[in-house]
Formats: structure tokens, sequence, C-alpha cells
């Protein structure tokens, strides 16, 4: 009896060590990457220039891996927020450059990828292109014509206010660029937690059969996703450009991998129905601190790659802790029923 009880007593305690061990990972990874820095660079790392730089490094990542938390949450995925990063900043560089006037050239940004989300969300649920090849395609399409625009050339800015905003301001000794991150992440934990619009993404990604039997717009909430995600990453766009002064056809490239290693390091599942705002935020943090890390190290480009490469892998894989947990509560059913018929074939 005895035996029984501590049996199911250590059932519960890896049961549970399962169900929560996607909502943390994230931060015990960082703790850890944190002290491995610390150890192999020392007082280097930990610099107040070199905290600034990171936190200069990850806001871009930050504020589209907010959007995307939504995207993935609703069950899409979205590949071509990359690609609008370079064409929103070549864009807003070449109205600064032709009106100097900083309000147009941030409102045509901001509406162009909200232009471009909303087409992916309507190939996705109205021509019912899945979103992977949806987004990818349009990634190949918008970078060439971020290429084609300026013919591959940089684009320099010289507006002081939009560099300021954007990019090279500094509130109180703080980067202007970490108050956007952090307004990213107020206002989508917000929307997530506590408004419709969230328990709506959150409820597709779920089960969207039963999300369209309760009365959910699945399109319009899917397009609403997209759009957002558009929408953030051309203002992630404007960041590169003011920090930089500068515009050009590259930025942005690989972003899109960054942004969903993040999004599932923070605890969001790839199959969709959950979500985890501060989390994504975490994981574009630690992804940053990691590429810093390896630069200071002395790591070249294709090391760096190869390291980011595997940071993806092990995103997803950690990604099927669900899976795991799923087996396991499987497992547990099909043990009862097993042990009931044999009881039942002794009496």
């Amino acid at each position: 009896m005895q035996s029984k009880t501590s049996e199911t007593g250590a059932e519960k305690i890896i049961y549970q060590g399962l169900k929560n061990l996607d909502k943390y990972m994230v931060y015990v990874i960082f703790v850890i990457v944190l002290i491995f820095f610390a150890v192999w660079l020392g007082s280097n790392f930990f610099s107040v220039p070199n905290i600034m730089n990171i936190t200069r490094q990850t806001a871009m990542i930050s504020v589209m891996a907010v959007a995307m938390t939504f995207v993935i949450a609703a069950g899409q995925i979205d590949l071509s927020v990359g690609a609008i990063v370079a064409l929103s900043s070549l864009l807003a560089a070449l109205i600064l450059q032709a009106t100097n006037n900083v309000i147009l050239a941030v409102t045509s940004s901001l509406i162009l990828g909200a232009f471009i989300g909303a087409v992916n969300g309507f190939l996705t649920t109205i021509v019912r292109i899945p979103s992977f090849l949806t987004t990818l395609g349009m990634l190949c399409s918008v970078q060439g014509v971020a290429m084609w625009l300026t013919d591959t050339k940089a684009v320099p800015i010289m507006n002081k206010t939009f560099n300021f905003i954007f990019g090279m301001g500094m509130i109180f000794g703080v980067p202007i660029l970490l108050f956007w991150a952090m307004i990213a992440l107020l206002i989508g934990h917000f929307a997530l937690k506590y408004l419709p619009y969230g328990k709506k993404v959150l409820a597709i990604g779920g089960n969207s059969i039963s999300a369209a039997y309760s009365g959910i717009n699945i399109h319009k909430i899917t397009i609403l996703v997209m759009t957002f995600s558009g929408m953030a990453a051309a203002f992630a766009g404007l960041l590169y450009s003011g920090r930089t002064q500068t515009a050009r056809y590259t930025y942005g490239i690989g972003d899109e991998l960054s942004v969903i290693a993040a999004v599932v390091l923070g605890g969001t599942s790839m199959s969709g129905g959950t979500g985890n705002i501060i989390g994504a935020v975490i994981g574009s943090l630690l992804l940053g601190i990691i590429n810093n890390g390896l630069i200071i190290g002395g790591l070249n480009v294709s090391q760096q790659m190869m390291v980011r490469g595997a940071i993806i892998i092990i995103a997803v894989a950690l990604n099927n802790v669900e899976y795991l947990k799923q087996n396991i509560e499987y497992i547990k059913r099909n043990i009862k029923e097993l042990k009931k018929n044999q009881i039942s074939r002794f009496q």
C-alpha cells in the first residue's frame, strides 16, 4: 500500500515537473547562459556599455516576437517579417529624403507593413494557402522589391528627430529602444491576457472548429494577427533605421528565425493555443546575449550561424515537451484501464 502511494506521488511530481517545464525553461536557460558568459568573459560581458549594446540589439527582435506570439498562438506562422523590416526601413528613408516629414515616413511604413500582413492573412484564410507557404513566398517577393527599390544601395537618414525617436535617443541614461521594447511587451501582454481579442486568438489556436462553433470569426482574427505581425515588423524596420541612421535591403535577413526561436523558447507552443509574451521577450534577450557573448568571445560569423541554428533546433525540441506530457497522460490512462481489466478478470 505504501509503495503504491509513493509510486503515485512520484508520478505526480514527474508529471507536474513536465507540466511546468516549458513555462519556466527560458528563465532557467537564461540564468545558465548568464553564468556561463560571466565565467568565460568576465567583467567585459557585464560592463555597462555592453549591457546597453545588448538592449539595443534585441529591441527589434523583441517587438517582432510580441506580435509573432499572437501569430503562433493562433496556429499560424509568419516568415515574411524579415523582408518587411527591410522594405519598410527603405520606404521611410526615401520619404524622409524627399520630404523630411517624420510623421509621413513613419505612417507610410506602418501602413505598408500592415498591408503586407493583411495580404498574408487573406491568402491564408480566404484562398486557403498554408501560412508557411504564403509567408515564404511573400518573403521572397518583398525582399526582391527591397533590393530593386534602391538598386541594393543604402539610403542615409539625416533627420535628427527620427534618429532620436527610433534609435539613437536616451531617456534618463536608458536607450530609447529599450522603452519601445517595454511598450510592446506591456501592450502584447495586456491584449493576450485580458482582452477578448487575446482569448479568441488562443481559442482558435487551441481548437479552431470549437472556436468557430462558439461564434468566433476565425478569418477575421487570423487576418488581424497577420496584419499586426506585419505592422510590428515595419516598426522594427524603423528602429533598425533609427539606430544605424541608414536604411538597407539587408536589414531583417534571418530575423524571422530568431523571432520564431524567441517565441518558442518563451513557452509558446508551435501547435497553437498557448502564448507567453513575457517569455517571448526574455527569449529575445537570451538570443541577444548569446549572440553578443559569441562576438566578444571571438567567434566568426560562420560559427555564430552554427550556434544560432543549434539554438533554433533546441527551441523546437523543447516545444515537444508538450507532446511528451500528452504521451505520459495517455500512458497513465492505459495503465489504469489495464489495472481495472485485471481486477475485473480475477473477480
